[in-house]
């Protein structure tokens, strides 16, 4: 599950789905010249951020688009 403040926080507005490698991924249209800050809310209410992503906003992590 993918929650961020463009779903101002609705859980399973973005779910994750399958893709063949394995992974999982999900597309959100976005605002071109903003920011956003998200989390991964896991199984168990495990929440983390992705580590991949250079920016960060306290335990967020942060999109420039």
């Amino acid at each position: 599950m993918w929650w961020a403040t463009s779903n101002d926080w609705q859980p399973g507005a973005h779910t994750l789905r399958p893709r063949k490698d394995g992974k999982r991924a999900v597309t959100v249209e976005l605002p071109s010249e903003s920011t956003h800050s998200f989390r991964y809310l896991a199984a168990g209410d495990y929440w983390f951020s992705d580590e991949s992503v250079g920016d960060q906003d306290g335990p967020n992590s942060r999109l420039h688009t």
